[in-house]
């Protein structure tokens, strides 16, 4: 069988201000093409599906539209989804019911039953391919909350032993009614060690201080690793099978050089036979002038011989980050840049400044910009380095970490 593999489409997300709905209906648009022409049998999605638990109507409206399309193009097809850290997993599976009309599953949390323990049919989906028989199994796991994973005793670190012993579980739960020739491939919405972040536009998801999962939670009989969380597309422990495909469109201007893309899985029988990239068309372009910081004059010299072929469609204008190298403050910066980009078809996103060090060599205060970018750990840290002279310990790190990442909006019950 056939599967494509996709993740973190962020839908709702806006890029410095700017709504990406036209972004994001090209993407889904041309997703639907793709699964027609790649005869596809099942769309894997790993997490992030929205850019946050409280998607606005017009984002949830462009899912619902979208499954309905990829189910009218290809009637046979599977689609199963799950959570990401983004994502409210009571939100994303309360229309569950009515998915599965569709042949789409949405995994948004872990179940328990009623006696405590993790109900692990519930994270298991057969995929069947166009003659309606099983192919594969898949083992989806949504972003894992602390309080989502197997309790382990152990002197090592809690959360990451839990993560492991869940897969382990639930590869158990497969291979007890997986019949010979069906393969196993999991989805997983994590970070795992050695991945490539994109800083400006990744959540932290660590938890606990742990550095990050290690590919050894999946067992070399499962064919495929399905990742989402890392926009960046990349490939897990120098391991072929283990894939992060990346987001399908840059969500920062860090991503501007990112090939983004979709990822094709062939199966034969229990293993894979082919993993293709298939590159997504990039529907409105990112600049950023100059690529490094250079002085005023320079910069505004660049913009005003900027030129751009003609656009119409407000929508259609390329996002600009204009890159700055300052010896003070600058107060009228922002309007002697919008005079130089006056009658230009772009959209100004972002001005990045930086300012050079004090003659007594201290660095000059952060600006609203780099504020903006910093993440909530890196607040943290530098709050309690600020008042109390030393670093988090760990213990307060992670009880930070598991307060910021609690689930929000709809309740899973």
């Amino acid at each position: 069988m056939r599967f494509l593999h996709t993740s973190d489409w962020h839908l709702g997300q806006t890029l410095h201000g700017f709504d990406r709905t036209y972004e994001h209906q090209c993407f889904l648009d041309w997703l639907v093409d793709t699964i027609a022409a790649e005869q596809a049998d099942a769309l894997l999605v790993s997490g992030d599906v929205f850019d946050n638990a409280n998607p606005s109507a017009v984002a949830q409206k462009q899912l619902y539209h979208f499954l309905q399309q990829a189910k009218a193009r290809a009637p046979h097809l599977n689609i199963i989804l799950i959570a990401g850290n983004h994502d409210s997993p009571g939100r994303l599976e309360a229309p569950g019911p009515l998915l599965a009309v569709f042949d789409t599953t949405v995994i948004g949390h872990v179940r328990r039953t009623s006696d405590g323990e993790i109900d692990l049919g519930q994270l298991v989906v057969p995929l069947k391919n166009r003659d309606g028989h099983i192919a594969a199994w898949c083992i989806a796991i949504p972003f894992l909350r602390p309080s989502d994973v197997p309790r382990v005793e152990t002197a090592g670190d809690a959360y990451i032993e839990g993560v492991a012993l869940l897969y382990r579980q639930a590869l158990e739960y497969v291979q007890q009614r997986r019949q010979p020739g069906q393969a196993i491939v999991a989805l997983g919405h994590c970070h795992m060690v050695g991945g490539k972040v994109s800083a400006e536009s990744e959540r932290n998801i660590v938890i606990g201080g742990a550095e990050a999962l290690s590919a050894a939670i999946f067992d070399p009989v499962i064919a495929y690793a399905a990742l989402g969380h890392l926009h960046q597309a990349q490939i897990v422990g120098k391991q072929e099978h283990l894939r992060y495909s990346g987001s399908p469109l840059p969500l920062s201007f860090a991503e501007i050089d990112y090939t983004h893309q979709i990822l094709r899985v062939d199966l034969d029988g229990e293993s894979v036979q082919n993993i293709a990239a298939i590159p997504v068309p990039r529907s409105v372009g990112l600049l950023r002038i100059p690529k490094q910081p250079a002085p005023v004059d320079e910069v505004l010299a660049a913009l005003a011989a900027l030129d751009l072929p003609a656009a119409t469609e407000l929508h259609t204008h390329p996002y600009l980050e204009v890159r700055v190298q300052l010896d003070a403050p600058e107060p009228g910066l922002r309007a002697r840049i919008e005079a130089a980009l006056e009658n230009k078809p772009v959209r100004l996103a972002r001005i990045e400044t930086r300012i050079a060090k004090n003659s007594d060599g201290v660095a000059a205060p952060i600006s609203l910009d780099d504020l903006h970018r910093l993440q909530p750990e890196e607040i943290f840290k530098r709050l309690y380095q600020s008042k109390y002279g030393s670093d988090v310990p760990a213990a307060q790190m992670g009880a930070f970490a598991e307060l910021l990442h609690e689930p929000v909006g709809i309740s899973a019950k």
